[in-house]
């Protein structure tokens, strides 16, 4: 099959190190075309990969026929590009949170059923070594049911990490909608539902705005999940871990307790209450300082030339947002929030 064509919208830091290095070594693909209001950043990534830069994805949708997009843009606008993306025939690769409502979520994926191409939402964690060894040892079955857990993701904030640093917008509400939970917590959302093969019934939640100054986006958020199995659990998303990213998960099973991340040299430690403890070696979960493939553009770019509905869909991205929706509820009514 000849190359899939691709352009690349949003030209910030999830581009950079993600987004646009996978694709160009990946040698089924063919940049054609990258997009920035800000168009020397476009023009940067034309210039180094080949294709057209773009200051508006209107006219490049006009002027281009790609065959695939990534949406790498402030969440605001992730509905209304992607959208946009599909009735140009164009399969979506959209970062997370997909959405910043459940009605744009099901616009996305209704816009991507008409238009007969795919849509995946950019939920890497799940493709990280250390989290599918943790599925699979959980689906062995040895641990026996997950009972009660923790999921924490925490980095000192996206100033380090965005392009624009602390004049990023990912402090800008009307753009980014959702701080933390947006940027971290729906990422735990998707790992918990997948790595548990199940889905949150009801979540009550603190979320806030704790230490960064000048920006009125949640920093912090500290919630609580019962799952519909009846496990419970606590999920954490901050922007204020400053001493160091915190990206780990524990499960307490009936049989054991199985810890994700959270050894420098054993990505996954399995405690069984028989006294036997495995420990793997797996290899890391990428941080924004230490970047490693995220294996989201392979997955996509597969599941197109296969002509297979990608694992991680906009139905998955969904349901996902739909816990983190949902805590944002818990705390402006002050109830537990049943979905």
């Amino acid at each position: 099959m000849s190359k899939i064509k691709v352009a690349v919208i949003g030209c910030g830091s999830i581009s950079k190190h993600r987004h646009i290095p996978e694709y160009a070594s990946n040698s089924n693909v063919e940049l054609v075309a990258f997009v920035d209001p800000i168009i020397e950043r476009a023009q940067h990534y034309a210039e180094l990969h080949g294709g057209k830069a773009y200051s508006n994805y209107v006219d490049m949708l006009k002027a281009e026929k790609v065959d695939a997009v990534s949406v790498c843009t402030p969440n605001y606008l992730h509905a209304e590009i992607s959208i946009a993306a599909a009735n140009a025939g164009a399969h979506v690769l959209v970062e997370k949170p997909m959405a910043t409502s459940a009605a744009e979520s099901e616009a996305m994926i209704e816009a991507a059923k008409k238009n007969g191409v795919f849509l995946m939402v950019g939920h890497n964690q799940r493709l990280m070594p250390p989290h599918v060894k943790a599925k699979e040892i959980l689906e062995s079955g040895k641990l026996g049911k997950v009972l009660t857990f923790r999921t924490s993701f925490g980095h000192p904030g996206p100033e380090g990490w965005s392009v624009d640093g602390r004049e990023s917008w990912f402090f800008r509400k009307e753009e980014a909608i959702m701080g933390a939970m947006g940027d971290l917590g729906v990422h735990k959302s998707d790992l918990i539902r997948w790595l548990l093969d199940d889905e949150v019934a009801q979540v009550a939640a603190f979320v806030g705005t704790l230490h960064k100054e000048g920006t009125d986006v949640d920093d912090n958020a500290t919630c609580l999940l019962r799952m519909k199995s009846g496990a419970t659990g606590s999920l954490v998303a901050s922007w204020t871990y400053y001493k160091g990213q915190d990206n780990s998960t524990v499960l307490w099973c009936e049989n054991g307790v199985i810890k994700i991340d959270t050894d420098p040299n054993d990505q996954v430690i399995v405690e069984l209450r028989n006294g036997t403890v495995e420990r793997y070696k797996v290899g890391q979960v990428a941080t924004n300082e230490k970047q490693t493939s995220s294996g989201v553009i392979s997955e996509f770019v597969t599941s197109i030339l296969d002509n297979k509905p990608p694992r991680i869909s906009g139905e998955e991205g969904y349901q996902a947002l739909k816990v983190i929706l949902a805590a944002f509820e818990s705390e402006a009514t002050g109830k537990i929030i049943n979905l």
